[in-house]
């Protein structure tokens, strides 16, 4: 498939993918507003986060295996626009039931704009590098998003984050109903009956991204709270929150360097050893400075590594279907993220984040490495393979 609407096309897809992808920068403050503006303790924080990224995963397996049929750009917009609509609502309740039923509204919506936007990148010439041009916007917008996000939760009160969100997500609609690109491949109702199912391999797969996304949330879930529980000042996590954005525009560029230079099987086995390094330090450092850089380094870790395994999909895969499911990928990790670290907290302490990190890194590699075997059995070239 070639984006048809040009650079419009792609910057349809990058609006689209920075709004559903919003949770990963906002995360360390997300439910940091839930606990100090809402009053809500560590767990029921972490559910609410929870109940958005189960409701972005549901939508997103539901969608993922319709790829090829559906509508996309109508989907899309309207999904961004309701989300952006729940968020607003959110801004303004304090109870908890409602709170709740709209972060479960919101993640429905954006997972089902987000999983088609990735289904998309999944069809074009080099899924590799356009994800990892995505990157870098996501990184930009990180950093955007960030500094944006601080002055205004302290000049206008914690609650605006919401309302920030919520701009992003209608802007994001407005973006994919001018621009959003076409695709010229053939679509039929009888599409999916010509793919076979996946391999065992490639749901191996799957699920180490969604252990790669749960090991990332886990510990960033409750940065700031880690940077606080520690005795940093408020101006310290501050920076260490802006450093942790900067680094998200690095990836990207960096992928597409090495994409032609690095085998993706390699990266995905190597990438999860890093993630539990800087998550312990996170975790037990009493160091600003560890504190800062590991906090970055975290969020260089699961950018990189994921680009690396979306290309490979997209290379094991060409139903698209897997590429489709992202979302479901990312987010089904990330929902079970916040309301168990929040318990682990609750019950144990922060240093226990750092623990079940390396628990759920040892088990990525082993999917992982499975699925490095089984590829390298089978007729897929290694030149295929990087990425």
């Amino acid at each position: 498939m070639k984006i048809s609407n040009g650079k419009m096309g792609i910057t349809a897809l990058m609006s689209n993918h920075c709004a559903g992808m919003v949770d990963i920068i906002a995360l360390p403050i997300w439910i940091g507003i839930l606990i100090s503006y809402y009053q809500f303790d560590t767990q029921q924080a972490g559910l609410l986060v929870t109940l958005f990224l189960i409701g972005a995963t549901s939508s997103s397996i539901i969608l993922a295996p319709l790829f090829n049929n559906l509508p996309k750009k109508i989907i899309i917009f309207s999904s961004f626009f309701i989300a952006g609509l729940a968020f607003f609502l959110i801004s303004s309740n304090t109870d908890f039931k409602i709170i709740a039923s709209l972060h479960l509204y919101a993640g429905l919506a954006v997972g089902a704009g987000l999983s088609l936007t990735h289904g998309t990148v999944g069809q074009s010439n080099n899924p590799h590098k356009l994800f990892a041009v995505l990157g870098m916007a996501l990184g930009v917008f990180g950093i955007i998003f960030m500094a944006v996000a601080i002055f205004t939760t302290k000049t206008f009160g914690p609650n605006n984050l919401f309302v920030l969100i919520g701009i992003i997500m209608i802007f994001a609609s407005l973006i994919s109903f001018l621009f959003f690109p076409k695709s010229h491949a053939p679509r039929s109702i009888s599409n999916n009956l010509m793919f076979p199912k996946l391999k065992k391999y490639i749901w191996l797969c799957i699920i180490g991204i969604s252990l790669l996304s749960m090991t990332q949330a886990i510990t960033v879930s409750f940065f700031d709270r880690i940077g606080e529980f520690r005795g940093f000042s408020h101006e310290m996590i501050s920076i260490a929150l802006m450093i942790y954005v900067s680094v998200c525009i690095l990836p990207g560029p960096l992928a597409v360097f090495l994409q032609n230079k690095l085998n993706a099987l390699t990266v995905i086995c190597i990438g999860p050893l890093f993630q539990a390094l800087f998550a312990l330090i996170i975790t037990h450092t009493t160091s600003a400075v560890m504190y800062c850089i590991s906090g970055g380094l975290m969020a260089f870790t699961i950018l990189f590594t994921h680009i690396f395994a979306f290309g490979l999909l997209s290379k094991l895969d060409s139903s698209n279907r897997a590429i489709a499911a992202t979302p479901a990928m990312l987010m089904f990790g990330s929902a079970i993220a916040p309301i168990l670290g929040g318990t682990l907290i609750k019950y144990i302490g922060f240093e226990s984040i750092g623990y079940a990190a390396f628990v759920l890194v040892f088990t990525q590699i082993c999917c992982f490495a499975y699925v490095r075997c089984q590829v390298m059995k089978s007729s897929i070239s290694s030149n295929t393979l990087n990425a």
